[in-house]
């Protein structure tokens, strides 16, 4: 539910966005009769049988896949530890270069392919890990098996992480809850900021920042800095990691309308790697 309301809080498409996004969803013969220009986000969600050539493209005749169709959208897969191993593994290319080629016997095609990722699955298979209220029965062997499904590579392309507990019935019915144009707002606002920031550059957002752009704009404190050398050490996260971590924070500080990257900041984007922390530190 929560991946399905994201794109009423995701920035408007542009012009340029919403001629790119029509194309492929024409050429891929998705297009809606009575439409003749896609305006809104796409919210992709395949089934966890999906092939790897219906996610990744391809066929006898290469037609764009589900990652495609969700360019300038999100695609969503829900209990992404019940995909194949290998098809998942196929989409760490695509995230990392925002376009997927295609090549068969006499030509090549490349599509675009710059899609938010959001992915759900339980903490173990009978579902209860970590539960604060009722016992999990797998075995350490077994949680492990299960998340090993998901590659650290993979694990690294996915920038937040975040554990969910169940909610009770009395704190469901007690919370003051925000509308997804209030959360849009600040989301625009943090938008404007960053196409201000990155006017003299080839890019419009903090997740397109480069490693030599991330230097130049995510510098943080020696206490920050301290923060996040602990961080790195104690669990294991790779460079580009790091280099997420940075975004995060910088994401975060624009939200609040911040001009420098505060430690409260690196602190924050630190505890969005849940998985990092928990999953692959099970002991056997």
């Amino acid at each position: 539910m929560l991946a399905q309301r994201l794109n009423t809080i995701l920035p408007d498409l542009s012009f340029e966005e919403s001629l790119e996004t029509t194309k492929i969803h024409s050429i891929s013969g998705t297009l809606k009769s009575n439409e003749n220009i896609i305006i809104s986000r796409p919210f992709r969600s395949p089934h966890h049988t999906i092939t790897t050539t219906a996610l990744i493209g391809g066929g006898r005749i290469p037609k764009p896949g589900e990652i495609s169709l969700a360019h300038n959208g999100v695609l969503f897969l829900d209990e992404i530890a019940e995909f194949d191993k290998n098809t998942l593994e196929v989409l760490r290319a695509p995230l990392e270069d925002k376009k997927v080629t295609i090549s068969r016997l006499n030509q090549t095609l490349t599509y675009p392919c710059n899609f938010v990722l959001v992915a759900s699955m339980n903490p173990c298979p009978c579902g209860y890990y970590g539960s604060n209220y009722k016992r999990c029965n797998c075995s350490p062997n077994e949680i492990k098996k299960y998340m090993n499904k998901l590659s650290g590579p993979l694990l690294d392309r996915i920038d937040l992480q975040i554990e969910v507990q169940r909610v009770s019935y009395d704190k469901l019915n007690s919370q003051v809850q925000e509308t997804s144009s209030q959360i849009k707002e600040r989301v625009d606002r943090a938008r404007k900021i960053q196409e201000i920031r990155y006017k003299n550059e080839k890019i419009f957002s903090n997740a397109g920042l480069n490693s030599s752009q991330c230097e130049k704009y995510c510098k943080i404190n020696d206490e920050s800095k301290e923060l996040l050398k602990k961080a790195y050490q104690k669990l294991g996260l790779s460079a580009r990691v790091h280099s997420k971590i940075l975004k995060v924070a910088r994401t975060i500080a624009d939200l609040e309308g911040t001009e420098n990257i505060e430690k409260r900041h690196i602190a924050e984007a630190i505890q969005y790697r849940s998985l990092d922390k928990k999953y692959h530190n099970i002991e056997n």
